[in-house]
């Protein structure tokens, strides 16, 4: 059975950092791409970054470049989003998902999906 378990989440005012991690256990994640989307109330689930588990590539959404970082740590099967430079826009639950192929990975059709944790930047 796989799991994504995403943790990390929290309360930080505007400027704040935090780190979310995502432990995903239950097979071989070698050829997936895993990628961290978010969600606001009201509004469509939206790409924030990705990265593959071989190789250097990173992805991101525009409004987080320069702010966010994912990164993955293959020992301990777990993915990060370092996450500096929090807006309030940035308030969402975020979700970790991972994705057997690296066609269309902005897009929110991957194979699996962790239950998300809540970010929440006061202003």
């Amino acid at each position: 059975q796989v799991q994504l378990v995403e943790s990390g989440g929290g309360l930080v005012q505007a400027g704040g950092s935090l780190r979310l991690s995502c432990v995903a256990s239950g097979r071989t994640f070698s050829s997936y791409v895993m990628g961290w989307f978010r969600q606001a109330p009201g509004k469509e689930r939206e790409f924030v970054a990705a990265i593959p588990w071989i190789g250097s590539s990173t992805f991101y959404k525009d409004s987080v470049k320069g702010r966010f970082t994912i990164s993955r740590d293959n020992a301990k099967n777990t993915v990060y989003l370092q996450m500096n430079g929090l807006k309030p826009d940035d308030t969402a639950v975020y979700y970790c998902a991972a994705k057997r192929t690296n066609a269309a990975i902005t897009s929110p059709v991957y194979d699996y999906w962790g239950q998300g944790t809540q970010v929440t930047v006061s202003s």
